[in-house]
């Protein structure tokens, strides 16, 4: 018989995205764990209708708020949610068919993102595996803020689930603009916290390349012009956070 799984989610304002994540998995999760930093829309009200584990915490960065989650569920065994995905139907059986009598082994699953109303299905947007199911005595958030991952630190074989999360991404391409400086904002700070280099090769080539390698090598073209917004923004966040990097470089001299 499989162990307990408790579903763990963080959350900022997700009242658009929030029922739909908590739907996908109210009937068989054992626990559903949410992570809000104190939002002021309508998340707290909504998770309240379900039967959830809702705890307030300062935001302190992403891998930091998912590593403190991880550390209050209930059950070692973890799935872990953003608030705007949810399993879909094939997937959702893959997990509760998954073997979780082991503690060295977890699961991955591809992440299928839906674009301004599209689903992407080419380009460094799919299959975007992602490692969500996991043993939390053996695995840990990391990366760099604000682009996480799950590392395991042990000898851990991770195998591969079928279906797809589905990742209701930007409704608009204000929204992801908005998004982009945001991020690109916390990639410079972390950037420079971790001494990389902002020189010309940063600057001029990677941005270049990161368009080319995903709208021609990873065949987002497929998607249409979807697909060329996503590769042009890619390559745009790519400059921006480098550009800012040199700045932030700057005025600590």
């Amino acid at each position: 018989m499989n162990p307990p799984l408790s579903v763990v989610i963080i959350t900022f304002n997700e009242e658009k995205n929030i029922e739909r994540c908590l739907s996908s998995v109210k009937e068989w999760a054992d626990e559903i764990l949410v992570v809000d930093s104190f939002s002021t829309d309508a998340t707290k009200s909504i998770c309240s209708k379900y039967n959830v584990n809702f705890v307030e915490h300062i935001f302190e960065g992403h891998i930091e708020q998912k590593n403190y989650a991880l550390s209050l569920a209930k059950n070692n065994w973890v799935l872990s949610l953003d608030a705007d995905e949810a399993p879909d139907e094939q997937l959702a059986k893959e997990i509760l068919n998954a073997d979780r009598t082991s503690e060295n082994i977890a699961y991955s699953m591809n992440r299928l993102t839906n674009y301004c109303g599209k689903w992407i299905r080419h380009g460094s947007w799919y299959p975007d595996k992602k490692m969500r199911l996991f043993n939390k005595k053996n695995t840990r958030w990391a990366g760099i803020n604000p682009h996480d991952k799950t590392v395991c630190e042990t000898n851990v074989a991770v195998k591969h689930l079928k279906g797809n999360i589905l990742h209701y991404s930007y409704y608009s391409i204000e929204q992801h603009m908005k998004q982009l400086d945001k991020f690109s904002s916390i990639a410079a700070k972390e950037y420079l916290i971790k001494n990389k280099s902002s020189g010309f090769f940063n600057i001029v080539i990677n941005p270049f390349y990161a368009f080319i390698r995903d709208y021609f090598f990873r065949a987002g073209f497929l998607d249409g012009y979807e697909g060329f917004i996503i590769a042009r923004f890619t390559a745009y966040y790519t400059l921006q956070k480098y550009v800012k990097l040199r700045h932030l470089k700057k005025e600590t001299l």
